[in-house]
């Protein structure tokens, strides 16, 4: 008897809604909650929202609005970026905005799948005419024009979640024994990701992941004559694309040394990106990300994409303390088709004792 009442209140109130000539009357918002006020308010952000109002007027700006009701573009952007910067549970976020649970899930994915839509439009490799730029900024980090011809730095980082029930479930468990979804990402002298590649889970080595990316599959970065540099979990080649790594420890000399040490600086960098990203939303990157395994990709390249609208707009957050979860990647694993890079390295490394024999081009720059 109680479920067949209940039937008919839902019946009732779905046809008053339907029969409504103002759809937006159910979703108006209450003005007096003080997340709102923040932004409508045009006040500082950066504590509640771990973003400017500048990047969130860019990111509103860019996502779709194609909306005849429902509730308001900003504010289901506004309850995604929330839920992200502090990790809460949908109920948690409901009760903050004044608004029902179902909503508050409803949004966040809404949201997260329509930033997903910019992928390609914030994340992308450089144009042929601003190469030599990017070139110049590696070579500023590595504080040598040998590395003008460097393009991009390559790593990868361990995102917590948690493990998948089923027998997969501990494919996710990684080398320091938590599990782990991984994001491969490229980025430039600035910090700003060129692309990423996200998905596999962390017993994957670094190797795999790389070559089942598809910037390897499609050898589309770098451009001929160039490379960019990665860490010792990564093989040294320069086909179907360069990548120059460090010598192995321990090295063979002063000529050795000293290019590991120049190396170092630009590597250094992708590094630095993903701790930025990883401050920003330190509440979803510090602990377990609580979302689905299915889902959580999706999180962590909205995250990715979130951080290149921020340095955009000049919302640089630097980091503080130990971004990155550090996964100790044993050494590279030899893959077929790969045309070693050793020799290009030994050639950079040669070049950095003896700038004497740089061209003429190259040594008139002044790194300091």
């Amino acid at each position: 008897m109680a479920a067949r009442w209940r039937a008919r209140i839902h019946r009732a109130i779905t046809l008053m809604v339907l029969q409504n000539p103002d759809p937006v009357s159910y979703t108006r918002i209450n003005n007096t909650v003080p997340l709102l006020q923040l932004y409508f308010g045009v006040q500082e952000l950066c504590e509640d929202y771990r973003l400017s109002w500048a990047s969130i007027e860019a990111l509103i700006q860019q996502l779709p609005r194609q909306k005849t009701h429902g509730w308001a573009h900003e504010i289901e952007v506004l309850l995604m970026v929330y839920w992200l910067a502090h990790s809460l549970s949908y109920r948690v976020v409901a009760r903050a905005f004044g608004i029902p649970r179902s909503t508050v899930h409803r949004a966040v994915h809404l949201v997260c799948s329509e930033v997903l839509t910019l992928l390609e439009r914030v994340i992308f490799f450089p144009k042929a005419e601003d190469i030599p730029a990017v070139g110049a900024g590696f070579a500023h980090l590595a504080n040598s024009p040998v590395f003008s011809r460097c393009v991009g730095a390559i790593d990868g980082c361990h995102v917590r979640v948690k493990v998948p029930p089923g027998a997969n479930g501990q494919d996710y468990i990684n080398r320091k024994l938590f599990a782990s979804i991984q994001l491969q990402a490229i980025c430039d002298s600035k910090g700003n990701f060129l692309d990423i590649h996200v998905g596999y889970p962390g017993s994957v080595h670094d190797t795999r992941v790389l070559k089942n990316s598809p910037v390897y599959l499609g050898a589309c970065y770098p451009p001929p004559g160039h490379f960019i540099v990665g860490d010792g979990g990564y093989p040294c080649i320069c086909q179907p694309m360069a990548i120059i790594t460090p010598f192995r420890e321990p090295v063979q000399g002063r000529v050795q040394e000293r290019y590991n040490r120049h190396h170092a600086r630009p590597r250094s960098i992708i590094e630095r990106a993903f701790g930025m990203m990883k401050t920003r939303w330190r509440s979803t990157f510090f602990k377990t990300l609580e979302v689905h395994h299915i889902f959580a990709p999706d999180v962590i390249a909205v995250c990715a994409i979130l951080h290149n609208v921020c340095l955009t707009a000049g919302d640089v957050l630097e980091t503080e303390g130990d971004d990155c979860e550090q996964v100790v990647v044993p050494p590279s694993c030899p893959v077929r088709d790969q045309a070693s890079g050793q020799p290009q390295r030994a050639t950079l490394a040669a070049q950095l004792s003896a700038p004497g024999v740089l061209p003429a081009a190259l040594q008139e720059h002044d790194y300091i």
